[in-house]
């Protein structure tokens, strides 16, 4: 079926804030008593702060309160959008296009909204600019499960196997396939080489065209 409809995951798609993420967390467990590693969050990317902070924690048997560690981690973290935060190049230009070429366009993101709105607001893609945005709060079960992708599919009104899903995270690709919908990696985040679930892979969002998408637009 021809392709309708392009889901964008945010962090380490559109924009460079995986490093920022993780910066922001590394501080909130410091203070919290904790030192850990920024390797230790590769396994959580895309899942959301809920996981991200809480696999971490479990990992080092720590006990934390999940919302406190999330709020602070995001206090931390927003103070760092306005002079670290950017785009990845080629980011706005593509989401133009898609919507010049008559794509509905989509955010689907496990983070908060108020993550989601501070990075789009920073890369000059506001919130007002897209069809539909779905937070990591408007659903139950966070990637790898395919609540997120199906749920932006609904407020497109698009069905999911008309979308292409745009995603840099292993467990974002899960979410996308196990949704039904043709997926684009790009290596932004994780080598290619780990990629290999996605329908299709390229270097980054600069590299990539509407016939990356599918052929039959």
């Amino acid at each position: 079926m021809k392709i309708q409809a392009v889901i964008f995951d945010i962090d380490g798609v559109l924009t460079d804030s995986e490093p920022l993420i993780c910066s922001a967390a590394i501080a909130m467990f410091k203070e919290f008593g904790l030192n850990v590693q920024p390797e230790d969050f590769i396994p959580f990317v895309g899942t959301g702060e809920n996981k991200y902070l809480g696999g971490v924690a479990e990992k080092y048997g720590f006990p934390i309160n999940i919302p406190s560690a999330k709020e602070r981690t995001y206090e931390i973290y927003l103070k760092l959008v306005p002079n670290q935060l950017n785009a990845f190049p080629g980011a706005r230009q593509f989401v133009k296009a898609c919507q010049k070429a008559g794509l509905k366009v989509a955010v689907a993101s496990s983070a908060d909204p108020i993550k989601i709105e501070a990075n789009l607001i920073k890369i000059d893609l506001p919130p007002i600019l897209w069809d539909a945005i779905v937070s990591g709060q408007d659903v139950e079960h966070k990637k790898p499960a395919p609540d997120i992708f199906l749920a932006a599919a609904r407020k497109l009104a698009v069905a999911p196997e008309c979308c292409v899903v745009i995603e840099d995270a292993i467990n974002g690709i899960q979410a996308a396939k196990a949704a039904g919908m043709r997926c684009v990696a790009l290596a932004q985040t994780f080598p290619a080489s780990q990629l290999g679930e996605a329908d299709l892979i390229r270097p980054d969002i600069a590299s990539l065209t509407l016939a990356d998408l599918t052929d039959s637009i």
